[in-house]
């Protein structure tokens, strides 16, 4: 069981180092799921290594005393930043309050949380005891269309805005660390909102075997096998309409890497595209999601335009995630067209580090740097932020 013992915060002075110090803290089962990819890890380590491929182009001599974030809004909630955290899976193997912990650090400070279908802590306790928090669902569409929609139903009863589908899992990615060491839940733990149905303790806790769908060998993991047995592998864009047909919340498809889907996305009627790679965790050696975010930007925008008869703003938002490790890496992603900047990982060790104040620290830290960085670059607003601001560094090579 992992401690809730709270870490040293002082000598921790930015995301690497909560990193380091989560590395010695997890226990192996919990740390190698959450800091594992596909495959070879191409695209989980290509996602960081491209924002270092992005060069910042500053302006000097502007005023930017009292740079902000404020006043911010991502599809109509204002929050106090950007940067807001991602889904990520069964947070209790980090720390003893899990999900909770998350929630809480994110409405302290102002921030929205995606929380994930498959959390340790039910949606319903989320919502009530940190009422106030800028609360998203993320889900998955599965087989049992009855089930999926039993959630839906339950966030939208208890005040969460937004369902973020994720639409690039209808098979589990290739995780070779879980493969290798067996992963499961651990057995005090449970999928919390799915306590009461019969698919969670008895496929979760699968080890090993066999199986055909999805192309899987022999060994696989727990949640591979679990995945195979509940996923909905034959999702289509009539699942998308089929959903809205069944909500009022807003729509965002998570998992977009390209810009044709994206225009069926607009298409599709959708709030907002998100792009990600699942952390690297599905096919590897997709492009880093901030390589392919101005593509979508992009399409985004052409396609809205087309959809409106005319040219005039996106209408369609777009967000990201995926290798984001310090405030330029932020700064970059609005750059290029985002108006939101997802975090995974880093929340986890934060969470893993020390529990609500760690996840809190670490948003701190990045928004700090954020600041920093804008009035490095001139820049005292978001407004500020244009595209301008980032070359590649290969259009340096000439010289």
């Amino acid at each position: 069981m992992v401690s809730s013992k709270q870490c040293d915060f002082s000598p921790l002075v930015c995301l690497s180092d909560f990193e380091r110090e989560a590395r010695n803290i997890l226990p192996r089962n919990a740390l190698n799921y959450y800091k594992s990819g596909a495959d070879e890890e191409h695209t989980l380590a290509d996602n960081v290594a491209a924002f270092r491929r992005l060069r910042l182009i500053p302006r000097v001599l502007r005023d930017v005393e009292g740079v902000s974030l404020q006043g911010h809004a991502i599809l109509g909630q204002i929050v106090s930043s950007p940067i807001c955290v991602a889904p990520t899976a069964m947070q209790k193997m980090a720390h003893g309050q899990g999900e909770l912990a998350t929630a809480r650090a994110c409405a302290k400070k102002g921030t929205l949380m995606a929380l994930s279908t498959l959390t340790t802590v039910a949606l319903e306790t989320i919502a009530e005891e940190v009422p106030t928090l800028h609360r998203w669902l993320q889900l998955y569409i599965y087989k049992d269309l009855e089930a999926t929609l039993d959630v839906v139903r339950r966030a939208e009863k208890n005040g969460f805005s937004v369902v973020a589908v994720t639409v690039d899992t209808p098979f589990l990615g290739k995780r070779r660390e879980d493969e290798r060491h067996k992963f499961t839940l651990p057995s005090h733990l449970a999928l919390a909102n799915f306590a009461d149905q019969k698919n969670d303790r008895e496929m979760y806790k699968v080890e090993g075997g066999g199986g055909k769908e999805g192309g899987g060998g022999g060994g696989r993991s727990g949640l591979s096998k679990y995945v195979d047995v509940i996923q909905n592998h034959s999702l289509t864009w009539k699942h998308i309409a089929w959903l809205r047909s069944h909500t009022s919340m807003k729509i965002v498809l998570k998992g977009i890497h390209s810009g044709e889907d994206a225009r069926l996305a607009v298409e599709a009627g959708v709030d907002a595209i998100w792009v990600s790679n699942h952390g690297g965790r599905q096919l590897d050696t997709v492009p880093a999601t901030i390589e392919m975010l101005p593509d979508i930007v992009r399409a985004v925008r052409s396609a809205v335009a087309k959809k409106k008869g005319g040219a005039g703003s996106s209408g369609v938002e777009v967000f990201v995630d995926g290798g984001v490790r310090t405030g330029t890496d932020v700064l970059k992603a609005l750059a290029l067209g985002a108006n939101a900047v997802f975090i995974g990982r880093p929340v986890l060790w934060g969470l893993a580090c020390g529990g609500e104040e760690g996840v809190s620290r670490v948003l701190e830290i990045l928004n700090e740097e954020l600041r920093l960085s804008m009035a490095l670059s001139g820049c005292r607003t978001l407004s500020d932020v244009t595209k301008d601001l980032v070359r590649h560094q290969s259009s340096f090579s000439n010289l």
